[in-house]
């Protein structure tokens, strides 16, 4: 599909009434996992539209301009509003995190996947074996308070167990930023996952920064907390990968020509009927405000569409599905790295005075304040055993033993084997 070849509505004849925005909500026990999964990404997809159109406006004088994007910006709030409701009253805050979880390894996988640029796979295939951990602490967590399964919350699609492990994530700031790519020079599909990805855990982090002081109890507050950190740094981490010498209205174009490409895969893949209908609502939208971003850039900067993006047909829709045997080779091959600068090095590589372990020091002096352990910590202590969900053994043979916590592997020197990254051919 081309949405550029489609024919636009008019953007006055969008915008609905009460009614017509209160969704009619998912039943918990009866939804597909990738369902609600495809619901969180979109959320997050058009929050992200909605602060860039609010960042253009703070960057620009022409009150014409800023009527406009105000214009198409209510509209996108409004689809924002009605996704969100999409969730139910009956589903708790800690239920909803094991689906975000769950949206952040199966993505990411899906992405990292077919990413052709090597940098940008790399970062995909380092921050997942961190959102992979973090579903293993949520589930235990969740166990341990409502005495519910996560495994049957995801669909037993995803695994459930230790990845590199959430003490290992927090590193120096300086070391999540990355390299910039060129949109002009990149694959189409490059530039649409570092928009794709970032907009995704942005939403993780604004969503675990919101309900951090909602959780209902204290130790649940604490891994909010620390979770919704290490979410900032992957949100820095994957900001950067975007094209940051784009224009503001070439980047208003990429925006819009993702949330197409988004709703037109959630609408290839959905298989519940009525939210099914909601992507194709949503993408006829979505249409309309990429011809009105496409009506912009020729006005203000005298560019065609297809001076930015050269071929408008879609990419392969983007498809959430089980990656377990891929989340398996990424774990073995590389949870012993982190991040230095814009690469990646084996933790025995780094100096003794490197800015990683500098800030482990500063931030986990010592393992017994750290909240990611004490979840499974005291989860072990009550149950004997962690909570987990897998096909085999975990591919890290140090991350096997179900009755104590490893905080030593990604953060100490030769603690597990890892060999390397892979690129895509």
């Amino acid at each position: 599909m081309n949405p550029f070849n489609e024919k636009p509505r008019s953007i006055d004849k969008l915008y609905q009434n009460w009614a017509q925005m209160y969704p009619k909500p998912y039943n918990k026990r009866e939804v597909d996992p990738y369902t609600k999964c495809r619901i969180i990404l979109m959320n997050g997809t058009e929050f992200e539209a909605n602060w860039f159109s609010h960042n253009f406006q703070r960057h620009v004088t022409d009150n014409d301009l800023r009527r406009e994007l105000a214009a198409t910006r209510t509209i996108e709030k409004q689809q924002q509003l009605k996704i969100s409701l999409l969730k139910p009253c009956d589903e708790s805050i800690l239920e909803h995190t094991i689906s975000y979880e769950q949206l952040a390894v199966d993505l990411t996988s899906e992405l990292a996947k077919r990413e052709v640029d090597c940098d940008v796979k790399n970062s995909l295939d380092f921050a997942l074996l961190e959102d992979f951990d973090h579903l293993y602490r949520y589930a235990n967590l969740l166990e341990m308070e409502q005495g519910i399964y996560a495994e049957w919350l995801v669909g037993r699609y995803t695994e459930i167990m230790p990845g590199r492990p959430t003490i290992a994530h927090h590193r120096y700031p300086k070391d999540n930023v990355k390299r910039n790519i060129d949109a002009k020079k990149s694959d189409v599909q490059t530039v649409l996952n570092t928009m794709i990805i970032t907009a995704a855990e942005q939403q993780t982090m604004n969503y675990y920064m919101n309900v951090t002081n909602f959780a209902k109890s204290d130790i649940g507050r604490r891994l909010y907390q620390e979770i919704a950190l290490v979410e900032e740094e992957h949100v820095t981490q994957y900001g950067s990968l975007m094209d940051s010498s784009a224009t503001w209205f070439e980047m208003l174009l990429w925006h819009e020509y993702c949330e197409c490409y988004l709703y037109w895969s959630c609408y290839m893949t959905e298989t519940d009927p009525y939210v099914k209908n909601l992507w194709e609502e949503n993408l006829w939208f979505e249409i309309s405000h990429l011809h009105k971003a496409a009506e912009l850039l020729k006005k203000y900067e005298d560019k065609e569409w297809n001076e930015v993006i050269p071929d408008g047909d879609f990419p392969a829709p983007i498809s959430l599905h089980e990656n377990i045997d891929y989340v398996r080779k990424i774990l073995g091959d590389t949870v012993q790295f982190t991040n230095c600068r814009e690469g990646y090095k084996k933790i025995n590589e780094l100096e003794n005075d490197s800015d990683f372990f500098r800030y482990q020091k500063i931030i986990n002096p010592n393992v017994q304040i750290v909240p990611s352990h004490n979840v499974i910590d005291g989860f072990i202590k009550k149950r004997g055993m962690d909570y987990r969900f897998q096909v085999a053994p975990n591919p890290v043979p140090e991350l096997r033993n179900r009755r104590e916590d490893n905080t030593q592997v990604g953060r100490k020197p030769n603690a597990a084997p890892s060999s390397s990254f892979f690129c895509n051919d």
